[in-house]
């Protein structure tokens, strides 16, 4: 089976799919299921603009209503996760998960599903210790403290999280796992963003709850996006109890760019017997069901139970039992209805409304999820349960957040946490809007160092480098630092459906750079291997190439340009 993995969307579902029915043309394969890990942007009309952190000038419908609306329909089956340029206003209806759009289905703030036997998880948003300890709090209205912290992940999720016992297949999240970087080319990393060096020598790249969650699941494979770089890292995990121990792929990758590495394809094998469709996890939903006490739409700060003494209970581990009732109260069948609705009015670009304002209304997939499962919808508790509870939250958060002094004095459940206190600045995702204003038509260098070389290349029309859009045959990650003997798995044949060769003139490092390819997993045999594409613009063929592959034209970018930002996140 084959799965497309992209990294942020910026809501450019169009030009995704595109790239992906270009790739299955070229290589003559179907893709089943597209992963998208993050910034999806499922804006329907203009007050869910409104709801979005992303300046004024950059909030626009790109094309997600399209497949809202009924005007066109996802042809690949799209599961995604929340990032931090979101429309939270339409997230916040599915906190359990649920579809945006036909053939799309967001995971939730967590979540885990099932397609075709193979387990998929994944945590939305991306960390800031401030935060991480509050309820969700935060309602449309948002002021502009909630607008942004909306989308920072909660304590309770992770928590949920890690009372999975049974092994995870594929995770996501949006930002990195702390210290993933140490399990692949750190070097390189830093070739490409240099202003990530002071965060990667003193660890605090990365999410500390990501990095937790990565120790206690070690899935399979571990995708994210957000830092707009393309990295792989293979992680040797501890052994637990008298289990072998477990390898991690992970690997992150760009956003939807000319020329920029979003867009993966990995081969993973399918259980026999499986159902066809996207299915319910009945460990997941027990979770949920035990763990519902729990939530809290209050911004007060507060830790898990812990085996302290001081909690009747602490364990949300799902018996057997547990997971038997829930599939009783679904009678028996775990396929997640397709029962997408629409719950706003739709966008007509002949007729824009900007005064619309941001909607807060109860999706009828949460309600019947949480009518058969007994779950709180806390959106419908405080959208339609009470304007004052929610008015009265909100001035809550912004009292306590009068009061604090900065995120690096929040008590944190993680003792060398300093996330809060870095001063390292990403430009890129600082200036991440930037990239997005393109002037179609003109071709301009790039002027970014290293890249400047490659791109030149390109603009002249002289053949594209590998790594390009050439789509290599393999793709080489590193092996784990603390296990040489694991070379054994990556050594598998390559894919029957071979990509054009690459230039003998390359060095052994310039292949690595653009063609880090994985061959396979020796303890599972779930991959054989992967592959990766750039999407393409306005492609034209050089003359006199021999290439069947399209150049590409360039589109002239404004690149890192260094913009203070209030929180160093967007």
């Amino acid at each position: 089976m084959k799965i497309a993995v992209e990294g942020c969307c910026h809501g450019e579902l169009d030009k995704i799919y595109e790239t992906i029915a270009f790739l299955e043309k070229k290589e003559e394969v179907k893709v089943e299921l597209l992963l998208c890990c993050g910034d999806f942007q499922a804006v329907r009309n203009e007050g869910d603009m409104k709801c979005m952190a992303v300046p004024a000038k950059y909030k626009t419908m790109q094309t997600f209503y399209k497949y809202y609306s009924g005007e066109k329909k996802a042809p690949i089956l799209t599961v995604f996760i929340g990032g931090n340029h979101e429309a939270s206003n339409h997230l916040q209806e599915l906190a359990y998960g649920g579809w945006v759009a036909p053939n799309i289905y967001y995971l939730g703030y967590a979540g885990v599903i099932r397609y075709k036997g193979i387990r998929i998880g994944g945590a939305s948003g991306i960390f800031k210790s401030h935060d991480y300890r509050r309820g969700h709090h935060e309602f449309p209205p948002y002021n502009p403290d909630t607008l942004r912290s909306v989308y920072h992940i909660r304590n309770i999720e992770v928590f949920k999280l890690k009372q999975i016992q049974m092994p995870i297949d594929i995770f996501m999240s949006h930002d990195w796992p702390r210290g993933i970087y140490r399990h692949g080319s750190t070097g390189e990393l830093l070739r490409k963003k240099k202003f990530l060096r002071q965060e990667v020598e003193s660890n605090t790249l990365g999410s500390p709850a990501a990095e937790e969650l990565l120790a206690h699941l070690q899935p399979n494979y571990w995708f994210s996006a957000h830092l707009h770089v393309k990295f792989a890292a293979v992680m040797q995990h501890p052994p637990k109890a008298n289990a072998a121990p477990r390898v991690t792929k992970f690997l992150s990758l760009d956003k939807c760019l000319p020329h920029r590495e979003f867009l993966q394809i990995v081969d993973v094998q399918e259980r026999p017997g499986s159902s066809e469709g996207l299915e319910y996890d009945p460990e997941w939903l027990a979770i949920l069901k035990s763990t519902n006490s729990l939530q809290r739409t209050t911004p007060h700060p507060w830790n898990p139970p812990e085996n302290n003494g001081l909690h009747e209970r602490w364990d949300f581990k799902p018996s057997e039992a547990a997971m038997m009732k829930v599939i009783e109260a679904l009678s028996g069948d775990l396929t997640i209805p397709e029962n997408f609705s629409q719950t706003v009015p739709l966008y007509d670009p002949n007729r824009p409304n900007n005064h619309l304002p941001p909607s807060c209304s109860t999706n009828p997939q949460t309600t019947e999820l949480c009518a058969t499962l007994g779950l709180t919808d806390l959106y419908a508790h405080v959208c339609q349960g009470g304007e004052e509870e929610g008015g009265r939250m909100m001035m809550q958060a912004g009292d306590e957040d009068d009061d604090e002094e900065g995120s690096g004095d929040e008590p944190s459940e993680y003792p060398t946490d300093t996330s809060g206190m870095s001063s390292s600045i990403n430009p890129d995702e600082i200036t991440i809007e930037d990239e997005w204003e393109e002037e179609e038509g003109e071709e301009k260098e790039v002027v970014m160092g290293e890249e400047k070389g490659e791109e030149e290349e390109v603009v002249k029309g002289d053949k594209p480098p590998v790594g390009g859009v050439n789509t290599p045959s393999r793709m080489v990650l590193p092996l784990p630092k603390s296990s040489p003997s694991l070379s054994n798995i990556m050594d598998l044949p390559p894919p029957s459906h071979s990509t054009p060769a690459e230039r003998h003139s390359q060095s052994t490092a310039d292949r690595e750079e653009h063609c880090d390819e994985d061959e396979g997993d020796g303890d599972d045999g779930d991959v054989s291997a992967m592959r990766v594409l750039k999407r393409s613009s306005d492609e034209i063929e050089t003359p006199g190439s021999k290439s069947t592959t399209p150049k590409i034209k360039r589109r002239n970018q404004v690149i890192y340009t260094a913009v203070d930002d209030e929180e160093g996140e967007d």
